[in-house]
């Protein structure tokens, strides 16, 4: 059970090669609720060169300032999904990604047990991912 709440950060690359502002990338926190949960609602990632499509993400255990214990990571998609997804627009307008999760190097060190395990839910997907963070010696 949390004993304090958290920030939880997200980011992702966009579809297409940027986005109406000129930037190429989304960004977007939540303070988790009194049972340690945050939700976001995003759209499927797009890809950019060299890695597997992916969702960065960071948990910080003091909300209110840049100290503290903070840790970072990322959530990977499965390939057949991704290529499903991106064979549609917006995501064909920019072709065919250059990576599967096998052949990046960050997804071979561990990746297989951050993959997303998504569910069809009205128009889009549907996944939860949990994460635990022991402070005890930060």
């Amino acid at each position: 059970m949390p004993t304090r709440r958290a920030s939880t950060r997200m980011s992702r690359t966009t579809p297409r090669d940027s986005t109406p502002g000129g930037e190429t990338y989304l960004r977007g926190y939540q303070v988790t609720d009194e049972n340690g949960t945050a939700r976001f609602t995003t759209i499927y990632p797009g890809w950019y060169q060299g890695r597997a499509v992916h969702i960065h993400f960071k948990v910080r255990d003091s909300p209110e300032s840049e100290q503290g214990y903070e840790f970072t990571s990322q959530l990977y998609f499965d390939d057949a999904l991704t290529d499903e997804v991106q064979s549609q627009g917006p995501y064909a307008q920019k072709g065919q990604r250059d990576l599967r999760n096998g052949e990046d190097g960050i997804f071979r060190g561990g990746g297989d047990e951050l993959l997303l395990d998504l569910r069809e839910n009205g128009q889009g997907y549907a996944a939860t991912f949990d994460v635990a963070l022991d402070t005890t010696y930060a």
